[in-house]
């Protein structure tokens, strides 16, 4: 058997590629031991006695299907996992996203002028105290707060509305008293005779 080293070293320098990817044909060893230099490779390429191989296909396709099952949510039950529940999704994270919600909504609120500035510390600080438990809860107590705002101011206009009332009619009591003391007695024995 003839040694055919050198011939692949130069194919694969011709073909511009490694040496396992060169096939040098069985049939015509005599005609490829026979080439000695670039040049005769390069005819002997021409006429098919020496072949670079087809890359092999490395197929992504199992690999694929995995990752969309993945996705679903499958393959992820007790027995597939490695690290703990903090390490696979930290409650910190989960404490970030729902402070990030609940203080943006806020900061709209405050901005929309639908909370004073009052409001929005007050309900600021409750969130960061953990209160509300997600974006719903916080608006719900938002609309509460208000709703109870509203209640308590309509009743201290009610009392101040009677207090004002109550001041006139006591001021006009008095005026009327004036007007009689102003008179004197006289007035009344007038008033006896008719």
């Amino acid at each position: 058997m003839v040694s055919l080293k050198l011939q692949k070293r130069l194919a694969a320098s011709v073909l511009k590629c490694g040496k396992r990817k060169i096939w040098l044909d069985p049939n015509e060893v005599n005609e490829i031991s026979m080439a000695n230099s670039r040049q005769n490779i390069r005819k002997l390429v021409k006429d098919g006695f020496v072949i670079r191989k087809p890359t092999k296909i490395h197929s992504r396709a199992r690999t694929r299907k995995a990752h969309e099952a993945k996705a679903k949510g499958r393959h992820s039950g007790t027995g597939k996992r490695r690290g703990t529940s903090e390490a696979r999704l930290p409650t910190k994270l989960l404490w970030m996203r729902r402070t990030r919600i609940l203080r943006r909504l806020l900061k709209k609120y405050r901005d929309a002028k639908k909370i004073d500035k009052h409001m929005y510390h007050e309900m600021y600080m409750k969130s960061k105290g953990n209160v509300f438990k997600n974006k719903r809860i916080l608006m719900e107590a938002i609309h509460k707060a208000k709703a109870e705002r509203a209640r308590e101011k309509s009743i201290a206009d009610q009392y101040e509305a009677r207090r004002a009332k109550d001041k006139a009619a006591r001021e006009r009591k008095i005026a009327r008293r004036e007007e009689r003391h102003a008179q004197g007695p006289t007035a009344y024995i007038e008033q006896g005779k008719k």
